[in-house]
């Protein structure tokens, strides 16, 4: 790697976009961080960071200019509560988004190019039961994605495979397993659920109100990988010489009420699981890792235990500031 390697990171103002900026710095790269809206937890170490809309081609010509390599995280996203809720406005968006910004890269020569797709594009039909089997990457066909934000990832995973066969540019796909940890959104409603829980046993141990709320029966079950692999893998891949779609996630499944469970655990404190509607989405998801062991010789290593203790301290901290704050606005 060339110390001159210029780097485009889009969406860096996000959870997994502002990781992934302080990762390439650490290893030389120049960094430019493009988004909406800047990093909301800490300051982007970004050596360029623009406040540019990328549902605008002009913003995306502008964004990629002078770049070799483009990792495209941005999207219009959030948990199972937003991605629900919001299917016009997640599909008219990310399709604009990501349409725009590759074909900017194509005519600004950027040399690689690596989509952040999702577990969201695999179908429903394969996702109906707790107990599911690991989803292999051949999965995604025939399609049946559960919602428009999954729909709109497979459409753009086909998009880059077509940019390598009409124009010969280099792109990756990579298809995450639900990514959690330190410096994500933790409430508001488009938080993912590891952060959803943290910052409900937060809150109930502050309060000594032991009634944490469950969305459904509990028992829908997900992998969840930490976001130091995520970012290694996510590096591996873009280095690699793969083209097809590969998973990147942990491929241990575990149920809504076990993660609460070990969440409380961490907190040190009993919880009782009050079960209410709301949104679950798939019965059942879980990664296959085969593919992703075979052509990076790795697969992420930080347990879910571990991952959540760090992931528990920092939304703690961030639960104690606000409750802080709105004592002394009071």
């Amino acid at each position: 790697m060339s110390i001159k390697t210029k780097v485009l990171v889009t969406g860096a103002g996000g959870f997994i976009g502002h990781h992934l900026v302080s990762f390439l710095k650490k290893r030389g790269y120049w960094v430019r961080g493009i988004d909406v809206k800047y990093p909301e937890f800490s300051k982007s170490k970004a050596d360029e960071f623009e406040i540019l809309d990328l549902r605008r081609w002009d913003n995306c010509l502008q964004a990629t200019r002078g770049i070799d390599e483009v990792y495209a995280l941005a999207a219009d996203m959030g948990g199972m509560g937003f991605i629900s809720e919001h299917h016009s406005q997640i599909l008219y968006n990310n399709a604009l988004i990501n349409f725009h910004t590759i074909e900017a890269s194509r005519l600004n020569h950027v040399k690689r190019y690596l989509y952040t797709s999702s577990a969201c594009i695999y179908p429903e039909y394969l996702q109906e039961d707790t107990n599911v089997e690991p989803l292999k990457e051949v999965d995604a066909y025939p399609a049946k994605p559960q919602d428009a934000y999954g729909w709109e990832k497979l459409i753009t995973e086909r998009l880059c495979q077509h940019y390598y066969e009409d124009f010969g540019m280099e792109t990756r796909i990579v298809r995450f397993h639900n990514i959690f940890g330190p410096l994500g959104t933790w409430e508001g409603g488009r938080e993912k659920a590891p952060a959803a829980m943290c910052r409900k046993i937060a809150y109930a141990k502050l309060f000594k109100n032991p009634e944490v709320e469950v969305w459904g029966d509990g028992a829908q079950t997900r992998s969840f990988c930490y976001i130091d692999d995520c970012i290694v893998g996510l590096y591996k891949i873009m280095q690699s010489e793969y083209r097809e779609p590969i998973n990147l996630g942990q491929d241990r499944m575990i149920s809504i009420n076990e993660l609460v469970d070990i969440v409380a655990n961490i907190a040190g404190v009993e919880v009782k699981k009050k079960h209410v509607d709301g949104p679950q989405g798939v019965r059942g998801r879980n990664s296959d890792n085969t593919k992703l062991g075979e052509v990076l010789d790795w697969e992420p290593k930080i347990s879910l235990e571990e991952g959540l203790v760090k992931t528990y301290s920092w939304i703690e901290e961030q639960v104690c500031e606000k409750l802080l704050l709105n004592k002394k606005k009071v």
